[in-house]
């Protein structure tokens, strides 16, 4: 399956590094071994110009470090101010690297008229991915399921990073069948208790647990939810 095989109107796509930031900026909504996802009610900024494809914008990257160091993502200056007055920079670029060259199954944001309430994000380090093909594995994975998710999930901006990564002794393979199965039905279990509305409780994470994490994740993935009418991925 490519990304374009799956169409998902009612679901657009995140494309400013100021968006990611907002929403990496709100505490995790959910978090599985591999992945995390954070919600943020509202709209994206708006769009001066197109946006063209680029590595993970600086602030973006930052953003994601910090979450792992200290649980936290810093609003910079920078951000404030463009935040504050809707000024797109001159060096402003896409956020969601890597993407495929064939049709896209999420819309571009914003839309110039009614239509989209939900925005997707994906955010997949090179330090938890380190191929190219492996990231783009997981980059389909999750829009493939957040697109049959996307009727279901509340509406706001919504990012999905990876946040660990998958054991090589387990997956040795860049891209394979196990891999994607294995991220897939993760993601699922994910997406499933989003859509039923459940959070997180998050403990304050102590000094040094962001170093060790890398080491010590867990290689399996958790079972999808099987409950009865609560499950949205195909």
């Amino acid at each position: 399956m490519t990304a374009g095989d799956l169409d998902s109107p009612l679901l657009g796509r995140i494309v400013r590094p100021a968006d990611y930031v907002r929403v990496l900026a709100t505490p995790m909504r959910l978090r599985s071994p591999h992945f995390a996802v954070h919600h943020l009610v509202g709209r994206p900024l708006p769009l001066k110009r197109p946006m063209g494809r680029a590595a993970l914008a600086p602030e973006v990257s930052n953003a994601v470090d910090a979450i792992e160091s200290t649980g936290h993502a810093p609003v910079t200056a920078k951000l404030s101010t463009e935040l504050s007055t809707g000024r797109a920079g001159a060096s402003e670029t896409g956020v969601d690297d890597l993407q495929d060259s064939g049709p896209q199954a999420l819309g571009e944001t914003p839309m110039t008229s009614g239509g989209l309430d939900r925005w997707l994000g994906l955010v997949v380090p090179k330090r938890h991915a380190k191929r190219a093909v492996t990231r783009t594995l997981v980059k389909r994975q999750i829009r493939h399921v957040a697109a049959a998710c996307a009727r279901q999930l509340e509406p706001g901006l919504w990012v999905v990073r990876q946040r660990s990564p998958f054991d090589p002794k387990q997956f040795p393979s860049a891209a394979s069948d196990a891999l994607k199965e294995a991220a897939r039905a993760e993601l699922r279990a994910l997406f499933d208790r989003a859509v039923r509305g459940e959070r997180d409780r998050l403990k304050p994470r102590p000094a040094g647990e962001a170093a060790l994490r890398g080491q010590s994740a867990k290689s399996k993935s958790p079972p999808p939810d099987t409950a009865e009418g609560t499950s949205c991925a195909a």
